[in-house]
């Protein structure tokens, strides 16, 4: 798993069981490793550059990818059944009918010798879906105790139960414009949020973003970097304030669109939050203010930052198993279905 804050991949060894159609998961082991800075930095500005450098770079990283997976598997001695790869967003407009997600998943397999499945969005996107969110099937089985299950990441999303049905949707730009404001102050992201607890709320800035379009929209709905360099990026550099206030303020515009989300639904539910922005304090403080009644879980650590690839890979045990992997009342999609191509195109030497 890799997500848009670009700092590297995540991933996750798990083992699944089933009984009388109840799943449970078993995370086995985890690894982090962090972007080589040269690919890093070519991530960070690919999504301007040329047609053939994207066709490059989504060669390296799948090679890249394969090499750091190849080399854990032999480390610990797992012996994984396939690799489940989200891959790298960077183009995402389901309204124009693609989404692309670079990292080369034949160059994965046979860099990793392992069966591979990517290319999860696709499908869902051709049936006229959003391509996005993917992880609520994983919430509803694996979850389920839960009322509200939120991601902070490069983008909040969340995902929730109503009359029978998952309804899931990106609620908001996230981590991927405060890591960007932290960086202009000079550091790599807002340790707990300390540098934006420093700013001042400003109200004027904070009504512009609320009144964003998206937030008008209901869902099924889903955000790509597209989205923040048309309508956030503008409001923000608009505002004539300092970075300091301008994150402050993106903090309490962000915990508030959170917490709308969640009251809209139900005003004392319990709230699970994973993800990157869950070790951010300041944050969670803003959105316990906001969500008044609701009753906020901050699980394992290991679960904060490893539940999505933990989720891909019970996506990628669907795929494999032919059931359906995505669900329509959370993507908008004619139908349920079963997203990702296989590659496993290795066969032993005689």
């Amino acid at each position: 798993m890799s997500g848009t804050s670009l700092d590297g991949l995540d991933a996750a060894y798990c083992g699944f069981t089933r009984n009388d159609d109840k799943w449970q998961y078993e995370l086995l082991g985890t690894f982090f490793v962090p972007y080589p800075h040269e690919l890093q930095k070519e991530l960070q500005n690919i999504y301007h550059e040329s047609a053939r450098n994207l066709v490059h770079w989504n060669l390296e990283l799948g090679k890249w990818y394969g090499k750091v997976v190849r080399d854990q598997v032999l480390q610990m001695k797992w012996q994984p059944d396939f690799i489940a790869s989200h891959g790298q967003t960077i183009f995402h407009d389901p309204a124009k009918g693609y989404t692309t997600q670079i990292g080369d998943a034949m160059a994965l397999h046979l860099a990793a010798g392992i069966p591979v499945i990517a290319d999860f969005r696709h499908l869902d996107v051709l049936l006229g879906g959003q391509g996005a969110p993917l992880v609520p099937i994983g919430d509803k089985h694996l979850f389920s105790d839960y009322d509200f299950r939120l991601n902070i990441g490069g983008f909040a999303n969340i995902s929730f139960e109503k009359d029978g049905e998952t309804i899931a949707y990106d609620i908001s730009a996230a981590n991927i414009i405060i890591n960007d404001l932290a960086c202009k102050l000079g550091k790599p992201y807002d340790h707990n949020g300390e540098l934006g607890a420093k700013g001042i709320l400003d109200p004027l800035l904070l009504n512009t973003l609320n009144q964003l379009d998206f937030y008008k929209a209901k869902p099924p709905k889903s955000l790509g970097y597209e989205w923040v360099e048309n309508e956030v990026w503008p409001a923000l550099s608009q505002s004539d304030l300092s970075l300091t206030d301008q994150l402050h303020t993106y903090y309490h515009h962000l915990a508030f669109q959170i917490s709308n989300a969640i009251l809209n639904q139900k005003d004392n539910g319990k709230l699970l939050i994973t993800g990157g922005g869950a070790h951010n304090s300041f944050l969670v403080e803003l959105i316990r203010y906001y969500s008044k009644n609701t009753r906020i879980i901050l699980p394992d650590k290991n679960i904060i930052d490893y539940k999505e690839a933990i989720i891909f890979a019970f996506l990628g045990l669907l795929r494999w198993l032919g059931e359906p992997n995505t669900l329509s009342s959370a993507t908008g999609a004619s139908q349920d279905s079963s997203g990702g191509i296989i590659y496993n195109n290795i066969h032993p030497k005689k």
